[in-house]
C-alpha cells in the first residue's frame, strides 16, 4: 500500500512500500498543484508554472467552453450507452468526417488503455490469429494486455517478453540501427519487420497485428522516415494481420497540418484500427477505437456483445463535441504548426550554440530535445537531462525527460501554447545549459562537484506579460530553495 498526503508546503509519500506505482513529477521536489488555467498551472502558493507537458489539456487546463458543455449536460443527464441519445450519434459523424472513409465504425471507451486492449481483440479476430509486433521501447497502456505488449515497461520488471511478441528495432534515424546517413533508412527499418514476419510463420505463428504511435512518445519523440509506415503494413497485411496506429498521445491535430498523425506519413498510409485518447476529452475520460467495416463485422459475428458503462456516455460526447469546437474556432491545428515551427527554429539555433543538444525532432507541438554528451558518439546525456528539467521547473517551466536512456527532453503543451511562451521557456533552457556547459568545462576525474554545480549564476529572463490576473498570482516568487539536498537531482554527482 501505498498513501498520498499533503502538508503546508509539499506532496510526501509514506507506506510500507515506496516504489514506482507511487511516482509523481519532479519526485525530489514534487509540486502540489492547485488549479490551471490555459497553458499554466498553479501550486498552492500561487507560483505560476508554463505546462510544456500536458498532451492531456488538449485545448488549454479548464478551458471554459468545455466545462460549459460538461456541466451544461451533467445536470440533463448522464447514464450509459443502452439508450438512445444524440450526443453519441453527433460526435461519432463528427469524428469519423476527420478520418479516411474507410475508418468509419467507432467503439467508444475510457482510457486509451481500454482503446488499444479492444484493439489487439479486434485484430486478434479478424483473422484468428494471436501473434503482436511492437516496436522497442513502446508504450501502450497499463493493462496486462497492454504490458505484454509495451517493451518500455516488461524490459524494466520482472515481466519476460511472451512467445507472441515480437519487438521490432524503433524507426528512430537518429540513435537507431539504420541512421539519417542509411541511402534507405525507410526500407531497412520495414525490412526488419519483414524478417520478423517470417521467422515468426517458420515456427508456426500468425501475425494479428503490427501496433505503433503514429510517432513514438516514450521511446523519445521518434519520427519515423517517410516511407516506413507503408512497407510495414504491406509485410503484415500479407501475413494476414491488420495494422494499428496508436494517436492516443498524438492525435487530435498536435501534428499541425494533420489532424492525425498518421496522416504525416502521407495520403497512401491509411491504418486498419485507429486508437485514440488523452486528448480526446481534455482531462475528461474518454477514448475511442475507429475501424473498418468489415472488421467491426468480423467482431460482432463471434455473437459476444461489446458493451463498456460509461464509454460514450451522454457527458463524454458532450465534452467531446466541445473539444472539437476549440480546435476548430481557435485554430489550434495552425496555431500549432506556426508555434511549433517557430519553437523549432529557436531549438536549432541553441543546437548551433549548445554542444549538449544532439538533436532536434518532431512536428508540430511535439518535440524532442536530445542531450548527448559527445556529438560523435552520440552518448545519451542522461544525469544532464535531469539537472536540466529540475532547474527549468525553479524557473516555472515544466518539463520532463523520457527514452530509452531518458535524455530526451519532451516538449507537448497544451495547443494554446503561444510563441511568446517558447520563447520564454527556449531562453531559459538556454541560460541552464549554458550554466551546465561552463561547469562541464571544469570537471576533474570525469565527476563534476554538486558544490560546483549548485554555484551556477543565475539568468534573468523576462516573464511575459500575461495580463492582471496572472501577475496577481506572483509567478516570480521562487518556491524552490536553490541546489538544496532535497530540492534538486543534483544533490548526488552529476557524471559526464
Amino acid at each position: 500500500m501505498c498513501e498520498l498526503y499533503s502538508k503546508p508546503d509539499t506532496l510526501a509519500l509514506r507506506g510500507k512500500h515506496i516504489g514506482p506505482s507511487c511516482k509523481v513529477f519532479f519526485a525530489a521536489d514534487p509540486i502540489k498543484i492547485m488549479r490551471a488555467q490555459g497553458q499554466y498551472m498553479f501550486d498552492e502558493k500561487g507560483q505560476r508554472y508554463l505546462d510544456c507537458i500536458n498532451n492531456v489539456a488538449h485545448v488549454g487546463h479548464c478551458h471554459p467552453e468545455v466545462v460549459k458543455a460538461a456541466a451544461k449536460q451533467m445536470e440533463l443527464l448522464n447514464t450509459n450507452s443502452r439508450f438512445l441519445h444524440d450526443n453519441i450519434v453527433e460526435y461519432a459523424k463528427r469524428l469519423t468526417a476527420t478520418l479516411p472513409q474507410t475508418l468509419s465504425v467507432c467503439y467508444f471507451t475510457n482510457s486509451g488503455s481500454e482503446a488499444n486492449d479492444l484493439a489487439l481483440r479486434l485484430a486478434r479476430q479478424f483473422r484468428g490469429h494471436q501473434d503482436v509486433i511492437t516496436l522497442d521501447h513502446a508504450y501502450h497502456g497499463h493493462l496486462t494486455s497492454l504490458i505484454e505488449i509495451s517493451p518500455y515497461k516488461f524490459q524494466k520488471g520482472k515481466d519476460v517478453k511472451k512467445e507472441f511478441v515480437h519487438v521490432a528495432p524503433t524507426p528512430d534515424t537518429y540513435r537507431g540501427k539504420y541512421r539519417e546517413d542509411h541511402e534507405d533508412a525507410a526500407t531497412a527499418y520495414a525490412d526488419e519487420v519483414k524478417k520478423i514476419i517470417e521467422e515468426a510463420q517458420s515456427r508456426g505463428r500468425k501475425i494479428a497485428a503490427f501496433i505503433a504511435e503514429s510517432m513514438q512518445s516514450c521511446g523519445g519523440q521518434i519520427i519515423p522516415p517517410a516511407g516506413y509506415f507503408q512497407k510495414v503494413a504491406e509485410h503484415v497485411r500479407r501475413a494476414g494481420g491488420v495494422f494499428i496506429a496508436d494517436e492516443v498521445q498524438v492525435g487530435f491535430g498536435r501534428a499541425g497540418r494533420h489532424f492525425w498523425s498518421f496522416q504525416t506519413h502521407g495520403e497512401d498510409f491509411i491504418p486498419d484500427i485507429v486508437t485514440m485518447g488523452k486528448p480526446m476529452g481534455n482531462g475528461h475520460p474518454m477514448a475511442c477505437v475507429v475501424t473498418t467495416k468489415e472488421i467491426a463485422e468480423t467482431f460482432s459475428s463471434t455473437g459476444v456483445e461489446y458493451f463498456n458503462t460509461y464509454g460514450g456516455n451522454p457527458v463524454s460526447c458532450a465534452v467531446g463535441l466541445a473539444v472539437l469546437d476549440v480546435i476548430e474556432r481557435e485554430n489550434l491545428q495552425g496555431n500549432a504548426v506556426r508555434v511549433g515551427n517557430y519553437l523549432k527554429e529557436l531549438l536549432e539555433a541553441q543546437k548551433a550554440k549548445h554542444p549538449l543538444i544532439g538533436d532536434i525532432r518532431g512536428v508540430g507541438l511535439f518535440i524532442g530535445i536530445d542531450l548527448v554528451k559527445d556529438h560523435e558518439k552520440r552518448t545519451p546525456a542522461t544525469a544532464e537531462a535531469q539537472h536540466v528539467i529540475y532547474k527549468m521547473k525553479e524557473k516555472g517551466v515544466l518539463l520532463s525527460a523520457d527514452g530509452p536512456h531518458r535524455n530526451v527532453l519532451k516538449i507537448k503543451p497544451p495547443m494554446c501554447f503561444t510563441e511568446e511562451d517558447a520563447k520564454f521557456m527556449v531562453d531559459h533552457l538556454d541560460g541552464i545549459l549554458t550554466d551546465l556547459e561552463e561547469v562541464t568545462e571544469t570537471k576533474s576525474d570525469g565527476v563534476i562537484s554538486e558544490n560546483v554545480v549548485c554555484r551556477t549564476k543565475e539568468v534573468h529572463v523576462e516573464q511575459p506579460n500575461h495580463g492582471a490576473t496572472e501577475s496577481r498570482e506572483n509567478h516570480s516568487r521562487k518556491r524552490n530553495g536553490v541546489c538544496s539536498d532535497q530540492h534538486t537531482l543534483l544533490s548526488k554527482r552529476l557524471k559526464t
